[in-house]
């Protein structure tokens, strides 16, 4: 007789909702990156590249910091799931299937050569988090615009966490109160939790920006390791090792 807690892993594996297949059959480059827990803020990344049907790691994987408070699915590529999902301010990381969007920084030009569009950061740049303004969850020029939002962000922090970054498309086209303003950047420290974002040495994040290739259709897949394994068996992708 099977336990009780072999239940809730047979019905990730056979009655989830099954992962959008072109989405995978059209993706050359995939960043993985996965927690062994969903409360947990400690989690590593992958970078593979596929040449035909097989998948090939790129570089070893290394530490990344989640959101204060782990993850939650988040809306991107994947099939609704269930469980904890990803609200505005709820200091978790968006669990997922996502694409990026442009790579970001402080500096005029970027440091490295990028396929990436790059956004050089200004003093008036701000990524609105109010969902009832029409520019939710968008990177602004507020100086260009009627301010319709009460909460925002600016982008040209105090810190260095936004000198290097890469936008993820959570929540895109944005619905209110799903998360905004989720970027790849750069950690204060290991270990360190985020607001909900994903955060890494400087090293690592200018290797990831010089890497993506737009024109290889890159995905990130942003889960616990268990529900990675479970897309793993569906659709073929690579084994973490």
């Amino acid at each position: 007789m099977l336990s009780l807690s072999v239940f809730p892993l047979l019905f990730q594996l056979f009655f989830a909702p099954a992962p959008p297949s072109d989405v995978f059959s059209e993706c050359k480059q995939l960043v993985v990156v996965t927690s062994p827990s969903a409360n947990g803020k400690n989690a590593k990344l992958w970078k593979f590249e596929r040449s035909g049907t097989k998948w090939k790691a790129v570089g070893p994987a290394h530490p990344v910091n989640l959101g204060k408070k782990g993850l939650a699915w988040g809306r991107g590529l994947h099939s609704a799931k269930p469980g904890a999902q990803k609200q505005e301010g709820d200091l978790k990381s968006p669990a997922g299937i996502f694409r990026f969007g442009e790579a970001f920084g402080y500096a005029a030009a970027p440091l490295v050569p990028l396929k990436l569009e790059y956004r050089p950061i200004t003093e008036s740049d701000i990524c609105v988090e109010d969902s009832k303004s029409q520019y939710y969850n968008q990177i602004v020029d507020g100086a260009k615009l009627n301010a319709d939002w009460t909460a925002r962000e600016s982008m040209l922090r105090t810190d260095a966490q936004y000198k290097w970054g890469i936008v993820v498309k959570q929540n895109s086209p944005p619905e209110p109160e799903n998360g905004s303003c989720i970027f790849f950047h750069l950690w204060r420290k290991k270990g360190s939790g985020t607001l909900g974002c994903t955060a890494m040495a400087e090293n690592n994040m200018l290797a990831l920006m010089k890497w993506l290739d737009p024109g290889k259709k890159p995905l990130l897949m942003q889960m616990t390791t268990r529900d990675y394994d479970s897309y793993r068996r569906k659709v073929g992708l690579p084994a973490l090792k």
